[in-house]
């Protein structure tokens, strides 16, 4: 049976296809009066730690999860993720 990773060719144009990447950094649980109370420069706690690993999803599934640093070469303060574990075929991490 051939490889499906390059069954398709490397020329193959769904491969140009953009996809949208989500970075999971964290989750904030406040309620609704929080919310309501809101303001600019108002903190929002989240569940994690800067130390923490972010999840990255494709169509709500996990694919990922790295760490968040600085852009080597790029802007000033621009973000990125570098990948510390990828899901395997079967869609496993770790």
């Amino acid at each position: 049976m051939d490889d499906p990773t390059t069954a398709a060719g490397d020329d193959h144009p769904l491969r140009s296809v953009p996809i949208e990447v989500t970075i999971m950094v964290g989750r904030a649980r406040p309620t609704v009066r929080d919310l309501l109370s809101l303001e600019e420069n108002a903190v929002l706690p989240l569940d994690r730690r800067v130390e923490d690993p972010v999840e990255l999803y494709v169509g709500g599934r996990l694919i990922a999860r790295g760490e968040l640093q600085e852009m080597e070469g790029g802007e000033p303060g621009q973000l990125a993720v570098r990948l510390t574990e990828v899901a395997s075929a079967g869609g496993d991490l770790g």
